[in-house]
């Protein structure tokens, strides 16, 4: 497999697309979304992880289980051209291709015969269906249609905005969102990667690149826009790499040079190191739908990681969106649940739980506000959920329905709950009052004192708080205390976006991190969270945040131990930087590294062999020479890959 740090493969976006082929804006899309929304990049980090252990641990490919995913078409048409209004029957043409392509039953894949590719067509054993029931249980044909005076959508996501004209999306938990408009701007369709904003999450494509029939126009007419859209809402990157010889993450797809466009003749070489014989046929390059007609079997792997258990989109696998609607189905043998009742309630959290119903599979929560006509949705396997980041002193409407295997049951009666009002600190907990919410994210996160004790609340089990402070140039070092936890809290510190400490011990006991560095004043954050989902919403815990110039020691019985410094920590200061950085690098065991420099084109600047100690090392490089604009430093030390952004700006 070739191998990339994901964060530098994130960031390799290229903007040279020939306007005389297929253009998709799914990448320049991602890059605009991880600048105004740094933790979508965290987000796809963790994905990343978890799709590398799933790689590791599926040799045979993943899947065995065809997953269906309901699919919603939302149809935003301007009302002075009646062509964007596309009919049932596209819609349905474009079904049809998108279940060929996804399960290798698309007749022109039998064009791989003769090549070096042939056999390597992979069947991802996924179906989409037409939505047969909305979120709110009401049947539906899995189509919305919505007349709008806009001439021209663009990528701004404005399509998915009813506040902007368009149409909101459907529970992303629960369906694959797909939008049809008129983009604009030569763009055929984009979508949203795993990791982004639900309010944001789907695929859109133009109204003339979309099914086989109606509107659809050469040479992008045989739907092929939407099976290289929706490969990209299931995690698949351009082959390409977006970027000159590329990496597109997967193992066993040829290196490109860039994308190709129209119909190459086979075999079609690049001049990549080895001459491989590119894949162009592959759905995620950029040929005329005609000529692609594939996916690779380690991409169906990179898309089964996704859809999976533990997987970003795993929760599709139990949809209820295909089922008929009021579930019902089969005579009333899935019993709707009963005794829907209020367990516990916070100014932001109900918990709700009713009783287990026999040959459940699982049960779908949903709540709203009295005014709103769009149910949230929680899907869970046990007989209780927790409805979070709702408004104080707030009514909120609660319902249940049984899913048993393919059956859905109709609704439990409606149940009214209002939060805590403010300052009621999520009840009776002695007058404990959490002051810092909402700071459920790194972006969230609020300031607090040093040398302070101050009280918070994990008040549900997706509760994460977050704090931030600084340290000084010369009272560097930094210690955390977490302290009265009345359940198993653990603790996290990043200094900036890089986890510096962590501290999980069992129980009650009280937790620490201590980081002792040479490095600048900066930002640092404090995560607290509970294990496996532990909370107690009536009760705060402890938080002290402390610096000083001398370094922090911690007991040990008797004995006092002092603690290394972590060697860990890549950081370039300053950053914006205009003529000469410091770099602290960490070589850990080894005693020698490479240190790269390149735009975000991929073109190395910089390419320089360090030697140093073992552990942290601190370097200075010249930068005055490079122009401004945002480029990548990478260190390569041992197995170890760390990536930093680093913005040159002049005056």
């Amino acid at each position: 497999m070739r191998k990339l740090h994901f964060l530098f493969a994130i960031l390799l976006i290229s903007f040279t697309v020939a306007t005389a082929q297929r253009n998709c804006g799914s990448m320049d899309v991602l890059q605009k979304q991880l600048l105004e929304n740094p933790s979508m990049l965290r987000n796809m980090e963790e994905i990343e992880k978890q799709v590398n252990d799933y790689i590791r641990n599926h040799s045979n490919g993943g899947g065995r289980a065809v997953i269906t995913i309901p699919t919603v078409f939302h149809i935003v048409y301007n009302s002075s051209v009646p062509a964007q209004n596309i009919s049932d029957a596209q819609v349905q043409s474009q079904m049809t291709v998108l279940n060929n392509d996804f399960r290798a039953l698309n007749s022109d894949a039998g064009l791989l015969a003769g090549t070096v590719f042939a056999g390597m067509a992979a069947d991802c054993e996924i179906n989409f269906c037409l939505a047969t029931q909305d979120p709110n249980g009401v049947a539906t044909t899995g189509i919305t249609r919505k007349s709008s005076t806009v001439t021209s959508w663009g990528t701004n996501d404005n399509v998915k905005k009813s506040s902007a004209g368009g149409v909101d999306p459907w529970n992303r938990n629960n369906y694959l969102n797909i939008w049809v408009c008129n983009i604009g701007g030569g763009i055929l369709g984009y979508a949203q990667f795993p990791g982004g904003s639900a309010a944001t999450d789907g695929v859109v494509c133009d109204y003339r690149y979309t099914g086989t029939i109606g509107t659809a126009t050469a040479p992008f007419d045989k739907g092929r826009t939407a099976t290289h859209e929706v490969g990209h809402w299931l995690n698949l990157r351009h082959i390409w790499g977006d970027a000159t010889c590329g990496n597109d993450l997967v193992s066993d797809t040829p290196v490109h040079n860039t994308s190709n466009g129209g119909c190459p003749s086979y075999p079609h070489l690049s001049t990549c190191t080895g001459t491989p014989i590119e894949m162009t046929m592959n759905y995620m390059d950029y040929t005329n739908d005609v000529c692609m007609y594939m996916f690779s079997p380690g991409q169906k792997t990179r898309i089964r990681a996704i859809v999976d258990a533990g997987g970003a989109r795993a929760t599709l696998a139990s949809s209820p969106g295909c089922n008929a609607s009021g579930g019902g189905g089969g005579g009333g043998t899935c019993a709707a649940p009963t005794s829907l009742g209020v367990s516990s309630v916070t100014t932001s959290t109900i918990s709700m739980t009713w009783l287990a119903v026999t040959g459940a599979t699982s049960y779908v929560l949903e709540y709203k506000l009295p005014t709103a006509s769009t149910w949230s949705i929680i899907n869970t396997t046990i007989t209780a959920a927790i409805a979070s980041g709702l408004q104080s002193n707030t009514t909120y409407n609660f319902r249940v329905k049984t899913i048993c295997g393919n059956t859905a049951s109709t609704y439990s009666n409606t149940v009214n709950v209002a939060t805590a009002a403010t300052g009621g600190g999520g009840g009776g907990g002695g007058g404990c009052a959490d002051v810092y919410e909402s700071n459920n994210s790194r972006t969230a996160a609020k300031t607090i004192a040093l040398n302070t004790n101050i009280s918070a609340v994990i008040s549900s089990t997706s509760d994460k708080d977050w704090f931030k402070f600084n340290n000084t140039s010369t009272m560097k070092n930094v210690k955390v205390d977490l302290t009265n936890l009345p359940a198993d809290y653990d603790m996290r510190l990043y200094r900036s976006t890089t986890q510096v400490a962590i501290s999980e011990l069992d129980g009650t006991t009280p937790e620490l991190c201590i980081y002792n560095t040479t490095s600048t004043a900066t930002t640092y954050y404090v995560q607290v969270y509970g294990f496996n989902g532990a909370f107690n919403a009536s009760s705060c815990y402890n938080l002290f945040a402390t610096i000083s110039g001398s370094q922090f020691r911690t007991e040990n019985g008797q004995d006092i131990v002092e603690l290394e410094t972590v060697t860990n920590d890549f950081a370039i200061f300053p950053n914006p930087a205009s003529d000469e950085i410091t770099i602290l690098l960490p070589f850990g065991g080894d005693s020698e590294g490479n240190l790269y420099i390149s735009d975000i084109m991929g073109k190395v600047i910089l390419n320089q062999n360090i030697q140093g100690a073992k552990g942290q090392n601190q370097i200075m490089i010249d930068v005055g020479s490079i122009n401004n604009g945002l480029y990548l430093v990478t260190f390569k030390t041992g197995d170890d890959v760390y990536t930093q952004k680093l913005v040159i700006a002049k005056n």
